[in-house]
């Protein structure tokens, strides 16, 4: 995997002589935080851009290439030791300084600060106080990537306030598309969507308030970043379809999750109404849920009314939640809507209600009969709740158990699923026995 975005940093249109200082944070904090804004299209608005360009081009300067790292590795294979137990590649301190004199001489400065006494402590060392050269090269290579993603996303942070609106995010998203080696082959005209589509889960957990933008740094150590860097892995061949479809930002997934919109979207609107989102997941979902959707997560319209559609960034959330009901912000999402009074808490009464569709789907597709109160008991024995009375959002959490029961109150496949587990656990270990 290459650690570069390809991204060149563009000078704004301004003209002058502005000196800044790079910092040697391994991630540098590379949004200058005006204590005032500008005025549009001012003097002082080009001058802060020129800069933010300046000081940027800097902190860019001074990052290992893609030959650099090349370098650095076959400094590291050419003067390591192998442990004779294990065929490790390691080097000890002395070793460690001594790389450290050679690569300044082939490369230059810039990789002296990888090099110090506290990086190498960082690393787990064996009974002759040595550490294995490959992690130690792979924090320099995800340190690198991870400098140079926050140094593209300053980029496009217009207002330099290290927050990254839905625009924003897109136009990152859109630079990478070329470096992706899974992404090369995706179709120019399902660009835009795409971004759209990758941009939404940055937002749905780097946005938890919902204020429409998110934090450079929350986005920079987030999963969903690294998800998207998966995509750079050369050979298909080794990724299979199940793992190209449970990548959210692979071209499969994408393409998976727009034909599905427009499948649902029997009247071509661009937008779902409850009927139409009754048939998601061949309409194993209840009644309620459906109605709870609409009521904590789907935006009135501007005509006003009590008829509401749920637009394409609504219904990615929507996917979203489904799809990751163990995080917690897949389960927040899920709270508010199994939440039916607004109280912050489940009684009794709210999990016999929103079961109560479950049964009734439960009977209808032919399976045996059960009973509501026994199944309202087994969900507090798996939840345990701080309150006996209730359950909360930080029950469900701690739990650990919290995606399970959600899938019981809201899906009757999930119930399904969780009622034949032992079953199906069974029949994921056989495959393995055979092989």
């Amino acid at each position: 995997m290459r650690p570069r975005s390809g991204r060149s940093l563009r000078p704004p249109p301004c003209s002058g002589s502005v000196t800044s200082a790079a910092s040697s944070d391994p991630v540098p904090d590379s949004d200058p935080k005006p204590s005032w804004k500008p005025e549009e299209g001012s003097i002082s608005q080009r001058v802060q851009g020129l800069a933010k360009y300046r000081f940027l081009k800097k902190q860019s300067d001074l990052l290992l290439n893609a030959d650099d790292l090349d370098a650095m590795w076959v400094c590291l294979r050419e003067n390591c030791v192998i442990d004779d137990a294990t065929g490790a590649e390691k080097m000890n301190y002395e070793d460690f300084c001594h790389i450290a004199s050679v690569c300044t001489e082939q490369i230059g400065t810039k990789c002296r600060r990888f090099f110090s006494p506290s990086n190498f402590m960082k690393f787990e060392k064996d009974e002759q106080g040595r550490i294995a050269i490959l992690p130690f090269y792979l924090y320099v290579m995800r340190t690198v990537s991870l400098t140079q993603a926050r140094i593209d996303m300053s980029e496009l942070d217009e207002d330099s306030d290290g927050f990254l609106q839905p625009h924003e995010m897109g136009a990152y998203i859109r630079g990478l598309i070329p470096n992706l080696a899974q992404l090369r082959d995706m179709p120019s005209g399902f660009s835009a969507m795409y971004c759209r589509i990758a941009a939404q889960k940055f937002f749905f957990f780097c946005d938890p308030h919902r204020r429409g933008k998110a934090c450079i740094k929350k986005v920079l150590l987030s999963n969903c970043l690294q998800e998207l860097m998966e995509l750079h892995q050369e050979s298909e061949e080794e990724v299979t379809d199940n793992e190209q479809a449970e990548n959210w930002f692979s071209l499969t997934s994408a393409q998976r999750i727009c034909d599905m919109f427009i499948a649902l979207d029997k009247d071509s609107s661009q937008s779902l109404s409850k009927q139409e989102l009754r048939e998601y997941a061949d309409g194993t979902l209840t009644e309620i849920i459906i109605e709870r959707v609409f009521d904590e997560h789907v935006r009135r319209g501007k005509s006003g009314g009590s008829s509401r559609e749920m637009d394409f960034d609504s219904f990615l959330d929507f996917v979203l939640a489904l799809e990751n009901k163990d995080t917690p912000e897949g389960l927040t999402y899920l709270f508010r809507c199994l939440d039916l009074q607004g109280r912050g808490y489940l009684t009794t009464a709210d999990i016999h209600s929103l079961f109560r569709d479950v049964h009734q789907k439960w009977i209808e597709g032919g399976n045996y009969e059960l009973c509501i109160e026994d199944v309202r008991d087994e969900i507090w024995d798996m939840v345990k709740p701080a309150d006996p009375l209730r359950i909360t959002l930080a029950d469900l959490l701690a739990c650990k158990q919290g995606g399970t029961v959600a899938s019981m109150l809201i899906d009757v496949r999930g119930f399904w699923a969780h009622d034949n587990r032992e079953n199906l656990l069974q029949e994921e270990e056989e495959p393995e026995e055979e092989s």
